[in-house]
């Protein structure tokens, strides 16, 4: 059941490269690639992969290491996939095709051509963005914190301000270096412990006339009447406790109306002082998404798919993680946007195209929800659910334990259990052999 109708192998495309799309890649290329069951591709506009949990750590400087992201040329033909390094430019289901944009260089130019890539299953992985929900302002002076080249781009402007800061002469009229971030979820909680701990770091590394305490002034600003809204009221206050020991201004209750270049209005009056703004106030699945040749999206841009992942207009194409509107069973509440969730999809939707090949039928997805683990930089919160241990709320070490365990089961998935073993073994025996910060 492995060749197409044409003779071919039977060709699956992978479209994005993120927690659920290079999962799936990895499974299906290692199962199917060798004994030329299928042909897997894996399109991304990236060259490298990084969970995307990490980000926030990558923007204030405390990833430095290389380490962390996954080349997907190397990795593509350690498990038998094939990689095709484009944007994606458009679908035409009629010939079964997926179009990629030319590749343009720094200076401009045209590297590698526009490209077709044919299909006879189609998976959509292409993640989220950013939704600045028509708020005057978010696009010109604010950050986002949906990929690796911004996360790094933040990290270079948030060294310079740092610089700034440093060398300008101490006086009372000083300027505060403010830092604004939109929206308390996961992802504003924790960039808000890590820029924290960044700037910390910094005066140990010379930048010595800066003076944390009095220099800088972290925001955070939540629409809802709490921090992390989506999870238990026990983490939020638990969490609110600890930013509030780190120094952490947070306003919860608050809309933003309006930013501009020095700072962020809000629609009770407040004014906060900013050059560097980060935007996390909610997710959407890209513009695109929205007119995919007839697929059906939400008003969110996801597309629509049934309890097998499969969309709801087309047969042969499929959507996982963020970009997919997937119910929870016997609910009208989506599958939530979460790392562990495109990990689970993947490897129920590995299982499903194996058996379709075999002409079996598809793999119900059934998300279960591991719980929630937050980490503030020096210390983790969180809450683990199962069947065995019913719902346990963790903090501390333990917590921060737990936290580095989730992303080592992202490792397994990709790498194996002796990479894991190797890398991990490594870490422990020059633990000080690069600098803690990204200092360029």
């Amino acid at each position: 059941m492995g060749a197409s109708a044409g003779g071919h192998r039977h060709r699956i495309v992978i479209v994005g490269g993120g927690a659920g799309g290079l999962v799936l890649a990895t499974r299906l290329g290692s199962r199917l690639g060798k004994p030329d069951r299928a042909e897997v591709t894996l399109v991304d506009a990236s060259l490298t992969h990084i969970w995307k949990p990490l980000l926030h750590e990558v923007a204030a400087g405390t990833l430095p290491s290389n380490q962390e992201y996954v080349a997907f040329l190397g990795h593509a033909r350690k498990h038998r996939y094939h990689y095709q390094y484009g944007r994606f430019d458009g679908l035409d289901r009629s010939t079964k095709r997926v179009h990629l944009a030319p590749v343009v260089d720094d200076r401009g130019e045209e590297a590698i051509p526009a490209r077709t890539i044919p299909y006879d299953t189609l998976v959509i992985a292409v993640g989220s963005l950013s939704n600045d929900f028509g708020v005057p302002g978010v696009r010109e002076y604010c950050d986002y914190l949906d990929n690796h080249k911004q996360a790094e781009d933040i990290q270079q402007r948030f060294l310079t301000q740092c610089i700034r800061a440093h060398v300008a002469e101490v006086t009372p009229q000083k300027e505060t270096m403010g830092i604004a971030i939109v929206g308390a979820g996961a992802t504003g909680v924790e960039f808000a412990a890590e820029i924290h701990k960044a700037t910390h770091e910094l005066v140990d590394y010379g930048l010595s006339h800066i003076d944390p305490e009095r220099d800088v002034r972290i925001t955070l600003i939540e629409a809802a009447d709490r921090v992390l809204p989506a999870l238990p009221p026990r983490l939020s206050t638990a969490t609110l406790q600890q930013l509030g020991e780190l120094g952490v201004d947070v306003l919860t209750g608050e809309t933003v109306s309006t930013i501009e270049q020095t700072g962020i209005h809000t629609s009770s009056g407040h004014f906060i002082p900013a050059r560097l703004k980060l935007w996390c106030a909610g997710i959407k699945g890209p513009d695109f998404l929205a007119d995919l040749d007839g697929l059906e999206a939400n008003g969110r841009n996801q597309l629509v798919v049934d309890d097998t992942l499969r969309t709801s207009r087309d047969d042969d194409i499929f959507a996982l993680g963020d970009c997919a509107a997937c119910q929870l069973p016997g609910s009208d509440r989506p599958v939530p946007p979460r790392a562990q969730a495109a990990q689970q999809q993947a490897l129920a939707l590995a299982e499903t195209l194996e058996r379709r090949l075999e002409g079996k039928p598809p793999k119900r997805f059934v998300y279960r929800d591991y719980g929630s683990l937050i980490s503030l930089s020096y210390s983790s919160v969180g809450n683990l659910m199962g069947n065995l241990i019913g719902n346990v709320t963790l903090e501390g070490r333990i917590a921060r334990m737990a936290y580095v365990s989730l992303y080592k089961k992202h490792q397994l998935a990709l790498h194996g259990a002796t990479w894991l073993g190797l890398m991990s073994a490594a870490k422990l025996i020059r633990p000080g052999a690069e600098p803690r910060l990204k200092l360029h």
